[in-house]
């Protein structure tokens, strides 16, 4: 009895190899969702990772701050205190900057010296305000110690309570003594200022320069800085 032989019909090897190829569409169109949905996913990620993050922004260039005398030798004041209990001026005066001119008695940098009758030392410090090239850091700036001599007439501490009268008052009444003058004539010209005590007449005396400083000043004016009048012109 013959046995019969198995054989594959064409269809038959047709349908086998059109399912093959359906199932690996399929695959391929899972992989594709798969891989678009990752990298949607990752999008939405980076998306929110950037959103959190603060904008970026310039650091804001701070202008001058430009004080009246008794503002800024306030500062210089407390720090010398901390310095010495018993720390008392005896001269303040402006340092001239470009960020300003003094013609309202202001300016970004004063410097105040004090001495220590106890201690028989003397310190000067500096505040600043100033944002021009060269100009102290802001803020106190602490000078080196040095000795003291309670005797020396040139360095004569006052007390506190005698500066009644601020820079820009000094300003206005050197002003009426020659001042407008000269800044009628060189509007550029800055004014600077100097307070003292004047062991002679025993007052403490504004000089108001009209000038970077006493040598190539154009006037010099003092002023009685307790009661604001006018002394007389010293050049």
């Amino acid at each position: 009895m013959n046995r019969a032989t198995p054989c594959h019909s064409p269809s038959a090897a047709f349908s086998a190899e059109k399912i093959r190829v359906r199932n690996e569409n399929s695959r391929f169109i899972r992989r594709n969702m798969i891989a678009v949905g990752c990298l949607f996913l990752l999008s939405l990620l980076t998306a929110c990772s950037d959103s959190s993050k603060p904008a970026e922004t310039k650091p804001e260039v701070k202008g001058p701050e430009l004080l009246t005398a008794r503002s800024g030798f306030q500062k210089t004041y407390v720090a010398a205190r901390g310095w010495n209990q018993d720390a008392r001026p005896y001269r303040i005066e402006s340092i001239a900057t470009s960020d300003g001119d003094g013609h309202d008695g202001k300016w970004a940098v004063w410097r105040a010296n004090f001495g220590s009758p106890a201690q028989r030392s003397a310190k000067g410090f500096t505040w600043s305000g100033s944002a021009a090239d060269g100009a102290p850091s802001r803020g106190i700036n602490p000078g080196t110690e040095d000795s003291y001599s309670p005797t020396n007439s040139s360095t004569l501490v006052w007390d506190v309570a005698f500066l009644k009268i601020d820079s820009d008052k000094a300003f206005e009444t050197a002003q009426k003594h020659g001042g407008d003058k000269v800044l009628e004539k060189a509007p550029d010209t800055p004014v600077t200022y100097v307070c003292d005590w004047n062991h002679n007449t025993n007052e403490l005396v504004w000089h108001v320069i009209y000038g970077t400083g006493r040598e190539n000043s154009k006037l010099n004016v003092a002023v009685n800085a307790s009661t604001g009048e006018f002394i007389r012109v010293e050049k």
